[in-house]
């Protein structure tokens, strides 16, 4: 028995550090020219965010490019919301972050930055409808902040001052839309950020002039990537010189924005959004289901071995699958990705893919739940059959494998399909790490078009029609087992 799930876990094992070097080999440049692995934020329109045929674009994503040509580099560009892109690279996982980042004091003490390449100001922004036309007006007020950004350092630097309170988002639709429907009374934003928001659709109006320039910059870890940081430098001043530069800030200040979002039947009908992002919607799905697939399948493994441990007639290996269990139920999902994506490269100084991180923090999160209940199901069946195969003469590992375990798994049979849409539900939380699974492929289109409540109902029907079949499976399987 023990044998046979050693096998498989060698297996399983094998079948995912073979994907994770397939994968890692995928990205690397067949080329001799440096290759770098770049963080973007995905809803910073106009910088970056995803254009109408899936590819990122924006100020920043069109200036890293003639960069990159300019300076003869290639990199990989990783989208994932600003404040773990900041963090991705302060671990070492990713080389640099271009993301409309403002350059300040306390982050030049972490990040070393190129040369400034737009210059931009602060502005406040409320509802339409709102009375709100000046920062004495915010006192008593809830202010929506976007998380990590110049315009959320700026808005604490006065909260004392106007008294106002203050609440936190990782994407600046959301916060937008928190204005929008009167949660929040007010947010800062950067001037063109807040113009383009604006001119796309988004009903908030900006009430304030520009206030604390501040100036955007590419940053690496301080210290590190020397040779990235003066090539963007040495690529900038050439762009600026020969004129690349000012188109590209021109083509996205002054043009229409459907020219980037697609015709408004695209971006306000059911089917258009359908249609004109089906691309995204259908690669979102198969990520989330390669994560569900993959990580319930080592889980199962890693929670049997954990549910087997908690019944052993030893009680310390039963106190470490008490432990074990206790630790990974207890931890919140997302923290153990962040520990498992950033924290553990701080401390070994070694890379970890997004994807296997992610694979990792579901096989032990939902582990822990299936030994659990892997455990509960053994302890299910009546003490006097292990008595009875013990007195018949089989040892305990046999007695487990062909008397108890089949009783068992008959009880755990629906937990595990349970498990299993459950894990599915949890693949959205892994968007923090960069994964752009179903509910961030939802966020990203959104940024696009602001169409919140059409895209997410979009998102949710894809989860429930996938659910609903699980479901059936569970109900299928339940009459197969009686």
């Amino acid at each position: 028995m023990f044998k046979k799930w050693l096998g498989y876990i060698a297996v399983s094992f094998a079948v995912l550090i073979g994907f994770s070097i397939v994968n890692t080999e995928q990205q690397v440049s067949a080329a001799t020219e440096p290759h770098y692995t770049i963080a973007t934020d995905t809803t910073f329109p106009p910088f970056e965010f995803q254009g109408k045929n899936g590819k990122y674009v924006g100020i920043d994503m069109d200036l890293l490019a003639a960069i990159a040509k300019k300076e003869h580099f290639t990199y990989k560009l990783t989208p994932m919301s600003f404040n773990s892109a900041t963090q991705s690279v302060l671990s070492g996982q990713i080389d640099g972050v271009i993301a409309g980042m403002t350059i300040t004091d306390e982050r030049e003490a972490v990040f070393d930055f190129s040369k400034s390449y737009y210059k931009t100001g602060i502005i406040m922004a409320v509802n339409k409808a709102s009375k709100i036309k000046k920062l004495t007006d915010l006192k008593g007020k809830t202010v929506a902040l976007k998380t990590g950004t110049g315009s959320a350092e700026y808005a604490r630097g006065i909260q004392k001052k106007y008294g106002f309170k203050v609440t936190y988002f990782n994407d600046s639709n959301t916060m937008y839309n928190d204005v929008k429907v009167g949660n929040s009374d007010a947010t800062f934003e950067d001037m063109p950020v807040m113009q383009y928001a604006i001119k796309n659709g988004v009903a908030l109006k900006i009430v304030t002039k520009p206030t604390l320039a501040g100036y955007y910059g590419f940053a690496v870890k301080k210290g590190q990537n020397k040779a990235l940081l003066q090539a963007f430098n040495s690529g900038l001043a050439k762009i600026k010189a020969d004129g690349t530069y000012q188109k590209i800030v021109n083509k996205y200040l002054d043009a229409s924005a459907s020219k980037f979002s697609g015709s408004k039947a695209d971006n306000t009908t059911f089917w258009g959004l359908i249609k004109s992002n089906k691309t995204q919607f259908i690669n979102g799905l198969v990520k989330t289901i390669q994560l569900t697939i993959i990580s319930i399948l080592l889980a199962s493994i890693w929670g049997i071995i954990l549910g087997l441990l908690g019944v052993s007639p030893y009680k310390w290996l039963q106190g470490l699958s008490t432990t074990i269990i206790y630790i990974f139920r207890g931890l919140p999902l997302m923290v153990l990705a962040f520990f498992i994506y950033i924290g553990l490269p701080n401390l070994t100084g070694d890379k970890i893919p997004a994807f296997v991180a992610g694979i990792v923090t579901l096989v032990l999160n939902e582990g822990a739940y299936i030994g659990a209940f892997v455990r509960g199901g053994i302890e299910a069946v009546d003490k006097g059959q292990m008595e009875a195969a013990r007195s018949l003469g089989l040892p305990y590992g046999r007695a487990m494998s062909k008397v108890i375990m089949p009783q068992g798994v008959k009880i755990m049979i629906p937990s595990f399909i349970n498990q299993f849409i459950i894990t599915l539900k949890d693949t959205s939380i892994l968007s923090a790490i960069g994964i752009i699974e179903l509910t961030q492929t939802g966020t990203v289109i959104i940024s696009r078009n602001m169409q919140g409540f059409k895209v997410w109902l979009i998102v949710a029907i894809i989860y429930l029609v996938v659910i609903t079949l699980l479901t059936w499976l569970s109900n299928w399987v339940k009459t197969k087992i009686k």
